[in-house]
């Protein structure tokens, strides 16, 4: 979106006059922010900033500028980068956080020859840099053939392990078996008399004990 802005009214020889616009929304954390300007003075090298905070307390780059070279600098906490056109400044800013959001000016000053001369501060421009949501990452679904898979292993090892514990019970079971194996030791009648009616079972009684 541009805006129309009005000309700038004739200055007296060595003035300057800085124009911004109001509002600039930063959704992708890049801005350009453009500082136009009006000089009519003999100015041969010139200094232009960007300040921060009503105060202009923080200076977050600047570009200088002359009849042969350029040279530009930026605070170590901002991205920032100037260029020169004709009669303006264009500062690019990158990176940037919520946290700086705040109202900006543009500063012009002709460095060289003397008198010194810069702008009077002007209205500014509130850069409003919008928070980035964080995007997460949608966790994949595990596929079928791996869930059929590790089912199958996990059942495979599961039987495997009743068939072992089962052969071990049967083995200790059968060591139990023959550790407590006895001899039966009922005494026996001799096959002759059993024709007599007693009992397999039943002890030889001695009659002689009877007889007087």
């Amino acid at each position: 979106v541009f805006f129309l802005l009005s000309p700038l009214p004739s200055l007296p020889e060595n003035k300057i006059l800085v124009s911004q616009r109001p509002l600039l929304t930063v959704a992708n954390k890049t801005a350009t922010l453009v500082c136009n300007y009006t000089y009519n003075g003999t100015g041969k090298e010139f200094r232009a900033s960007l300040h921060k905070g009503t105060d202009s307390a923080v200076e977050v780059c600047f570009i200088s500028w002359n009849t042969t070279k350029t040279s530009s600098n930026s605070n170590k906490e901002f991205n920032c980068q100037g260029i020169h056109d004709k009669d303006r400044v264009i500062f690019s800013l990158w990176n940037m956080s919520a946290s700086q959001t705040d109202i900006y000016f543009c500063k012009i000053e002709v460095m060289y020859p003397p008198p010194y001369v810069y702008n009077e501060k002007s209205n500014g421009t509130v850069i409003h840099v919008k928070e980035t949501p964080i995007q997460t990452q949608p966790q994949s679904e595990i596929p079928l053939w791996i869930m059929v898979a590790v089912t199958g292993v996990l059942a495979f090892y599961s039987m495997l392990i009743t068939a072992v514990f089962i052969n071990y019970w049967q083995k200790s079971k059968k060591n139990m078996y023959h550790q407590s194996d006895y001899m039966n030791m009922t005494p026996r009648h001799p096959p002759y008399q059993k024709n007599k009616g007693y009992p397999s079972y039943a002890p030889t009684r001695d009659y002689t004990a009877y007889r007087s």
